[in-house]
């Protein structure tokens, strides 16, 4: 039987990693000084056996291991190895002689014995580390290949730190920064909802503006400065954040130049529905169509005319939107009176917007409840004079002026409408000479009526009627 070779320890073992092939190799390096003292001994009993047989037969030839051991007796040469057959190769030496069944067994035994010495890796050394004790130079299994696959394993990029301020709109303006966090889960409000915040309100140099303690508004509404209606969406339920904002989104339009930015730190109390105006009462709605009203007048005041205008819409829906509940007769008043002024409003609005269809409308829609409504009649005056129709505006602000004479309001407008009419008149007079080819000028060059300037007509008409003549006389003539 051939000696077992220290690189076929695991022949049917298959190497699937990195891991597996270190532990292989760490393995055979300490098999290697084990398995080649077994080899030299199997070398030495093969040896001896030989000599036993004085007449070796053809083709066999001692090893390079039993020519090692046996060097003591130098009566004996040993014979050439083979071609191609290196010393310290494991191979099966064949021995051609015709042994006994006893020693065969023996072998089979010496062989059994061998193996199971061979396999038997509790006795083997530790691995060998050059300049280092046996037991300085130890290392785990596998330690090798973990410590090279740490470095074949890419590195993961670090996390990004969070941007500590919040650049709401992208241009630098306006910016928000989490001060307290709120607690997990509570979510952030949607549009339609109504918050109620704790607002602190300051200039940039530090003076305080504002204090609310309990401040409450709908979200999406404009029912306050666009800074806290863009920034409040962002944040949680129970966060305290600072909000730094530009000039232009505290004051509307007219924050501009040297107006300075404000600086507010903002408690997100609560966030609940909105109302649902089908189940709201009459005083209800007159309360919210009301505080609507007020702030589109703030944004009107700020000449923020697009905003003026949502909030008198918004309070307008309010009014006209179907109601489950039972409204009073007194409560119908009131409604119909602050929807009113709000479409009054929005009618100014939409005029200094130069919405002049919507304008239009709005103004007719006071007319239809209110015939006598001077702002209505004043305003729709104003819209139809913009639109070039001064032969309807007149009349218009006419009627108005008779409502009330002494408004020198109605009457510069309704002056300088007077003098633009005249002047478009005459403008439209010119242009239809122009077209007929300045018919002033005509008369002059008619010639004079003499003898005979007989009309046209009546010389055609007289001449038909002379062959009307012949043509019947000749008739009557052929039938006698």
């Amino acid at each position: 039987m051939a000696p077992t070779s220290p690189l076929c320890l695991q022949p049917k073992e298959e190497v699937g990693s990195t891991l597996d092939a270190v532990q292989l190799l760490a393995r055979v390096t300490h098999l290697l000084p084990k398995s080649r003292e077994n080899y030299l001994s199997r070398c030495v009993d093969l040896e001896c056996l030989r000599r036993e047989d004085t007449s070796p037969k053809e083709g066999q030839f001692p090893s390079p291991s039993s020519m090692a051991s046996c060097a003591e007796e130098p009566s004996e040469p040993a014979a050439p190895l083979p071609a191609g057959v290196h010393p310290l190769e494991d191979f099966e030496v064949l021995d051609g002689v015709e042994d006994a069944d006893a020693e065969e067994e023996e072998e089979d035994e010496e062989d059994d014995e061998e193996e199971e010495d061979d396999d038997d890796l509790s006795e083997l050394p530790p691995l060998e580390d050059m300049g280092q004790s046996p037991a300085e130079g130890a290392e785990q299994p596998g330690a090798l290949a973990r410590e090279f696959l740490v470095s074949v394993e890419p590195t993961p990029a670090p996390a990004p730190a969070p941007e500590e301020w919040l650049d709401i709109l992208g241009n630098g303006l306006l910016r928000k920064k989490t001060l307290v966090p709120g607690p997990p889960g509570s979510g952030r409000p949607t549009k339609g909802q109504v918050v109620t915040v704790q607002l602190q309100m300051s200039l940039e140099n530090g003076t305080r503006v504002q204090e609310e303690p309990e401040l409450s508004f709908t979200l999406g509404d404009c029912d306050v400065i666009q800074a806290l209606d863009l920034s409040v969406p962002l944040m949680d339920v129970g966060e305290t954040a600072m909000v730094t904002a530009d000039a232009k989104y505290c004051y509307g339009p007219q924050g501009s130049g040297d107006a300075p930015g404000l600086v507010a730190v903002v408690t997100l109390k609560t966030a609940v529905d909105g109302p649902n105006l089908e189940l709201l009462t009459g005083q209800e709605r007159v309360a919210l169509a009301n505080r609507k009203r007020e702030c589109g007048n703030a944004h009107y005041q700020r000449a923020d005319f697009v905003l003026a205008a949502n909030s008198y819409d918004l309070a307008i829906k309010a009014i006209t939107s179907s109601a489950k509940v039972d409204v009073t007769f007194e409560e119908e008043e009131q409604l119909l009176q602050l929807k009113v002024k709000c479409l009054n409003n929005l009618a100014a609005s939409q005029l200094k917007l130069d919405h002049y269809r919507a304008a239009l409308r709005s103004c007719s829609l006071v007319l239809e409840h209110q015939p006598d409504n001077i702002k209505a009649l004043f305003r729709k005056g104003k819209v139809l004079a913009q639109q070039g129709e001064y032969s309807e505006a007149i009349p218009i602000l006419r009627a108005a002026l008779r409502l009330e004479p002494s408004n020198k309001t109605i009457h510069a407008e309704l002056s300088k409408l007077v003098k633009k009419h005249a002047a478009q008149r005459s403008t439209e007079t010119a242009l239809y000479r122009k077209m007929l080819g300045n018919p002033s000028r005509l008369p002059a060059k008619c010639p004079s009526k003499g003898a005979w300037s007989i009309p046209w007509k009546w010389l055609f008409g007289a001449t038909a009627v002379a062959l009307g003549g012949v043509a019947l006389s000749v008739v009557i003539a052929a039938r006698n």
